[in-house]
């Protein structure tokens, strides 16, 4: 299996009344996240974000529903993780993302990666994840859709 690349995508969905999907992990005990994922290929980082959605979600959209945030992160990859990548690869990009579903939705998710799911308010979204990154990306959505 090729290694993973360092550079994923941060997609945070949400509704127009600011209530958050977050999916627990199953490899992580209590690790709520929103979508993420590693670019394959050359996709271009808007197509992994759409990609990711559909693969832990089953929600599909088209790429123009997508929001670009223009901003990355770069965080060190858990120890656990690591094996994933390339031997050395010790770092990762972030690039965030985000979609406004018009409400709160059922999805399928993908049993493998994830758990459960919970729709709850973006001030909770922001507490629960445990990634920074995340929770930072949850802290600013009021501002980035004008709310």
């Amino acid at each position: 299996m090729p290694y993973k690349q360092p550079v994923s995508i941060l997609l945070i969905i949400h509704t127009p009344a600011l209530q958050v999907l977050l999916l627990e992990r199953n490899d992580f005990t209590d690790a709520w996240q929103s979508v993420t994922g590693s670019r394959e290929g050359d996709e271009t980082l808007i197509e992994t974000a759409r990609r990711e959605l559909q693969e832990e979600t089953g929600l599909c959209v088209e790429l123009a529903q997508i929001r670009d945030w223009h901003e990355c992160h770069d965080f060190e990859i858990f120890e656990i993780w690591r094996h994933r990548y390339a031997p050395g690869v010790m770092s990762n990009t972030e690039h965030v993302f985000s979609v406004q579903l018009p409400e709160a939705c059922q999805i399928d998710i993908a049993v493998k990666e994830h758990r459960r799911y919970r729709w709850v308010d973006w001030q909770q979204a922001a507490e629960m994840v445990f990634s920074p990154s995340n929770a930072e990306a949850i802290r600013q959505l009021p501002e980035r859709i004008g709310h």
